[in-house]
């Protein structure tokens, strides 16, 4: 590394070049082996970057995956109008079926519509398959063996979140206005229209054609509202992207 080339500026350079996050390790592998910085010295790096974003319309943030740099949320309803296509809008029964899978997993299909009282349309599973929110992480030693659905890290990523650790406590959180301002949305979800049921909600929407997030790096401008989980009794939160679950001994 030329003494003329500060560590700083070339931490700062590689995160605004990738678009995504980077780890301390993939920051590292930047450098040839003979003149490659401490782990120590790239965390310090990273904390001065941090430091000289106070007060910018971007923020270093430290998510599941690494660090990166994104624009500040706040800033979003400008910076989505470089975007054509409008964010894509989530019902409010698939951000309940997410919220159920990331604060009860690993958690079946079963159990969530037990739950909210409704079938769960399969457009809602594949959804949140293709957006990479969720995973099968085993099967459910009961007859059918149903899948077990647990959150992935890309879903911590995209909520600006280290780990789950991270969600609201569910003990704090009495309804989806609650949970949507705590993970930082700032629209309502569209309610159902003339007292058409949830389920028959839940279907026209998700039958609805995909587009792409016209968002900047790290944020959603779509409302996550909240979830309605009124239960305090919910498990601990498993690792997101960590152990695979136990296939069998789990009711």
């Amino acid at each position: 590394m030329s003494d003329s080339t500060g560590l700083v500026q070339i931490i700062e350079a590689a995160l605004l070049a990738a678009g995504k996050p980077l780890t301390v390790a993939q920051l590292g592998a930047l450098f040839e082996e003979h003149e490659r910085p401490a782990n120590e010295d790239i965390r310090a790096a990273l904390a001065e970057v941090g430091e000289r974003c106070e007060g910018r319309g971007f923020e270093l943030v430290d998510v599941a995956s690494g660090f990166r740099l994104q624009v500040r949320e706040q800033l979003s309803p400008w910076v989505s109008r470089l975007w054509q296509e409008r964010p894509q809008k989530y019902s409010r029964a698939l951000l309940e079926t997410l919220a159920l899978v990331a604060y009860r997993q690993p958690i079946t299909r079963g159990e969530i519509e037990e739950i909210r009282g409704v079938a769960v349309s399969t457009n809602i599973i594949r959804t949140l398959h293709e957006r990479d929110w969720i995973r099968v992480v085993g099967h459910r030693d009961v007859p059918g063996r149903p899948a077990m659905y647990a959150t992935t890290r890309d879903f911590l990523d995209y909520f600006n979140l280290k780990s789950l650790d991270q969600l609201p406590a569910l003990a704090d959180i009495r309804d989806l206005e609650t949970l949507n301002a705590e993970l930082g949305f700032s629209e309502p979800l569209p309610e159902a229209a003339n007292g058409e049921s949830s389920q028959e909600n839940e279907s026209s929407r998700e039958d609805e054609p995909h587009s792409e997030d016209a968002v900047t790096a790290g944020e959603s401008s779509e409302s996550m509202d909240e979830i309605a989980v009124d239960s305090e009794d919910s498990q601990e939160p498993a690792d997101a992207d960590g152990q695979e679950q136990a296939t069998h001994g789990q009711g």
